[in-house]
C-alpha cells in the first residue's frame, strides 16, 4: 500500500508541476491543502531544511535539471518529508567531509559508504519498523556518502570530487517517512 501511495504521489507530482510552470515563476513553491491532506512542492530546499548547516563558503550548484527539492506530503494515514539541496565549493572533498562527519553524529552514528553515483538509496521495505541505513553494493566508487538514521528518518551527504575538476560537489539529503500515529 505504502508504494501504492508513493507512486501516485509521483505520478500527480508529475502532473502538477508543469502546469504550475504556466503560471508561476520558477522560484516559486505549489502547496496544496484539502481535506484528503496537504502537499508542498518547492525549489525552496537548503541544508538548514534538511537539519544541517551549509558547508562555510559553499554554493549552491543550479545548473539545468539540478534543482533543489522541498517535497512533504501529509494525509491521515501517512507523511513524508524529502529535501535536496545541491552544493559546490572550493575545498576538497576531504574537509568537507570532516565538517559534516561532525555535524551529523548529532543524529547517531555516521557511517561513510562508497558509490559509483551520487543517487541516495533507501532501501523500504513494507514491513513495519524502519530499518537502519547501511551500506549498499560492494561499497566501492568515487561517491563518498555520510549516512546516519534509518531508512525512514535519515540524513545523507553524498560528496563528489570529479577528476580534473577543482571544485568538490556535494549534496545534502534529508527523508523523514511516518505513517499515521507516528511522529
Amino acid at each position: 500500500m505504502l508504494r501504492s501511495l508513493l507512486l501516485g504521489v509521483s505520478v500527480a507530482v508529475l502532473f502538477i508541476l508543469p502546469m504550475t510552470a504556466q503560471d508561476q515563476d520558477n522560484d516559486k513553491s505549489l502547496d496544496v491543502r484539502s481535506p484528503a491532506g496537504d502537499l508542498h512542492v518547492g525549489k525552496d530546499a537548503d541544508a538548514s531544511k534538511a537539519g544541517l548547516p551549509v558547508y562555510p563558503g559553499a554554493q549552491p550548484q543550479n545548473k539545468e535539471n539540478n534543482d533543489p527539492v522541498n517535497l512533504a506530503l501529509s494525509t491521515g494515514s501517512f507523511g513524508m518529508k524529502l529535501i535536496v539541496a545541491k552544493y559546490e565549493t572550493d575545498d576538497p572533498a576531504e574537509k568537507v567531509l570532516a565538517f559534516y562527519r561532525d555535524k551529523m553524529k548529532k543524529y547517531g552514528k555516521v557511517l561513510e559508504c562508497h558509490s559509483t553515483d551520487e543517487k541516495a538509496d533507501f532501501h523500504s521495505d513494507d514491513e513495519k519498523g524502519s530499518k537502519a541505513l547501511k551500506c549498499e553494493g560492494d561499497n566501492t566508487g568515487p561517491v563518498r556518502e555520510l549516512k546516519v538514521g534509518t531508512e525512514d528518518n535519515a540524513h545523507i551527504v553524498a560528496i563528489q570530487d570529479p577528476q580534473g575538476s577543482k571544485r568538490t560537489i556535494f549534496a545534502v539529503i534529508y527523508l523523514r517517512k511516518h505513517e499515521k500515529g507516528e511522529i
